[in-house]
Parts: C-alpha cells; sequence; structure tokens
C-alpha cells in the first residue's frame, strides 16, 4: 500500500516510515511461531469493493435464515443467488485488480462465506432439510477455524497490543491462504444449500442423490479440518513492513 493508502485510517500517520523497495516481506515469525513482527505492520485501506461484498454476503445471511425457518423457499432460492454472487464477485475483482486487494479481504472472505453456511445449515436443520449431525460436524470445524484466525491476530499483532489496534481492519498483521480442499469443501456446502433450498420446490427432499451429496459433504469438512491442522503455518503468512 502506498502513503495515499495510509490515510484512511486513523493512525496511520504512527506507522514506521517504509523501507526500501524490496525490503517488505511476507514470512513466517522466527522459529516457525507466529509470534509479532519485528516493525509496525502495514496500514491498508479496508473500503474495497470485494470486502464491501463480503460485507454484504454477511448481512444476508440472517435475512436468509429467516426466510428459511418461515420455509419461504422461492425467494430464499433467489436471495441465495445473490449471495452466491457476491461471492464470485468480490473473488474476480481482488484477482484482477492489484489495488483492491487487503489483507483484511483475505479474512473477511472465508469468514463471510462461513457465517453465510452456518446460519444456512442451522436454518434447514431446524427445516428438516439437513441432518443434525452434518450440521454440527460443519459448525464445530468453522467455529475451531475462526477462533484460530482470531489467535493468529494476537500473536501477529506488534506489541504492546491493544484492544484498539487488535480491532482496528486498517492495520495488516496476516495474509490468510486457504487450503485447496478447503475451497472444495466450501463449494461443495454451497452446492449442497442449494440442492436443500430447491428441494422442497421442486419436491425432491428425499431423493437419494441428496443422501449422497450429505456423506460427500461430510468427507470433504473431514478432509478441510484434517488439512488446516496439517499444513496450518503454511496458510499464514505474517507481514512485515
Amino acid at each position: 500500500p502506498g502513503i495515499g493508502q495510509r490515510n484512511h485510517c486513523s493512525g496511520a500517520g504512527k506507522a514506521a516510515p517504509r523501507p526500501a523497495a524490496g525490503a517488505g516481506a511476507a514470512a513466517e515469525a522466527p522459529g516457525g511461531q507466529w509470534g509479532p513482527a519485528s516493525t509496525p505492520s502495514l496500514y491498508e485501506n479496508p473500503w474495497t469493493i470485494p470486502n464491501m461484498l463480503s460485507m454484504t454476503r454477511i448481512g444476508l445471511a440472517p435475512v436468509l435464515g429467516y426466510l428459511i425457518i418461515e420455509e419461504d423457499f422461492n425467494i430464499a432460492l433467489g436471495v441465495f443467488a445473490l449471495a452466491g454472487l457476491t461471492d464470485l464477485l468480490d473473488g474476480f475483482i481482488a484477482r484482477n485488480w492489484a489495488n483492491q486487494r487487503s489483507a483484511l479481504g483475505s479474512a473477511l472472505d472465508p469468514l463471510a462465506d462461513k457465517i453465510l453456511i452456518s446460519i444456512l445449515y442451522v436454518s434447514l436443520t431446524y427445516a428438516d432439510l439437513i441432518p443434525v449431525p452434518l450440521t454440527y460436524m460443519i459448525i464445530s470445524r468453522d467455529v475451531m477455524l475462526i477462533a484460530a484466525v482470531f489467535y493468529v491476530r494476537y500473536r501477529t499483532l506488534p506489541t504492546p497490543r491493544t484492544l484498539a489496534k487488535y480491532f482496528n481492519p486498517c492495520y495488516a498483521t496476516a495474509r490468510l491462504k486457504p487450503t485447496f480442499i478447503s475451497k472444495v469443501n466450501t463449494a461443495v456446502q454451497l452446492i449442497l444449500v442449494a440442492a436443500s433450498l430447491a428441494a422442497p420446490v421442486f419436491n425432491y427432499a428425499d431423493s437419494i442423490y441428496l443422501q449422497i451429496l450429505w456423506c460427500f459433504t461430510a468427507f470433504t469438512t473431514a478432509a478441510s479440518a484434517y488439512s488446516y491442522y496439517h499444513y496450518g503455518r503454511k496458510t499464514v503468512q505474517v507481514i512485515k513492513d
């Protein structure tokens, strides 16, 4: 981020002077630990289009949950399609416009997916469209991953650690890189949600293919959890100014 981007955030003037070009690096802390960066981390502009789209997806999650509980599946399908569109757009924009990428976005995008998926699975389970054990497995994995993200944020925050610094979205300390199987799992989970939402509309709630999709979703969820356990440190890049 350039100097202009720092001015978007309060406290940006407190950042250390920028090093020469090429001196910055995203690297793991010494000793393989997620320790705090040795110098103040980058300030960045969090108000990017992908981040706004991720926030929109988070806002649509409770709306979808309410529609499902009220069994208004036709409208729920439309809102779910809109949420899926925001997911496609934020990834496309971040990949193709460098000034729209941010460390915050690397955490906010998967967080929005997890919030959306969690609310959808709970509400679809309430509507007897997804089995309880599968929802319990998915929620448990997501809670552990979200807790890990908060822990990484704490460990990578330069001292002195303060609440203001911790919750400052402009203060970038680490970038997150999801594993390949985790991306597959997210896609499979969303496919199951779409199929479950459409089931009462098109009358195939008891289909054997839907039950096979339950099993495949459970398998990819377990594989994703193991991948984070096995490759955890490789999915985190600590940012040093």
